[in-house]
């Protein structure tokens, strides 16, 4: 009975400090996007009107940054109809257009200004956003966050939800 009793309030203090989402910006969950600002593409200009867009937040030398360009490949060819997807770097045009590998293969800008970075106060790339067609952050994060990742699953419930 006492190990019954254990494991009964073990159980509870764990749910109860639950594993909470780590943001390295402001949440802006549920509100209207801040405009997309960019200094230069560096690609084609999306037309993202009627789409959800999914803006990464990255860097050349930043490792996780890396790590997620192939999940967004992914994305971005998974969902073409209905989503957008858009990485921004705050570094100069040369250095992005040197990063070869691996290879960017969605919408790529740039913005030494940081604008849209100072608007969601980011402290932490890689930082993404998913912005439904109607202009509301539905997704923010670190898409690699253990518990909270972006997943093909995830963006798929909630295009599914938002349509």
């Amino acid at each position: 009975m006492k190990k019954t009793a254990l494991l009964i309030l073990g159980f509870f203090i764990m749910t109860s400090y639950a594993q909470e989402k780590k943001l390295w910006a402001k949440s802006f969950i549920n509100k209207k996007a801040p405009k997309l600002i960019v200094e230069e593409w560096l690609s084609d200009e999306p037309d993202t009107s009627g789409k959800f867009v999914l803006i990464d937040f990255w860097a050349t030398w930043c490792g996780p940054c890396k790590k997620a360009i192939p999940d967004l490949n992914s994305f971005q060819r998974e969902f073409k109809d209905d989503l957008i997807v858009i990485g921004i770097s705050d570094e100069p045009k040369h250095k992005v257009k040197k990063q070869k590998k691996p290879k960017i293969e969605y919408y790529n800008a740039i913005d030494t200004e940081k604008r849209m970075n100072k608007i969601l106060e980011i402290r932490g790339i890689p930082h993404c956003i998913l912005i439904n067609p109607d202009g509301i952050i539905v997704w923010e994060g670190w898409p690699h966050q253990k518990g909270f990742e972006l997943t093909s699953k995830v963006i798929k419930d909630i295009i599914k939800k938002n349509n």
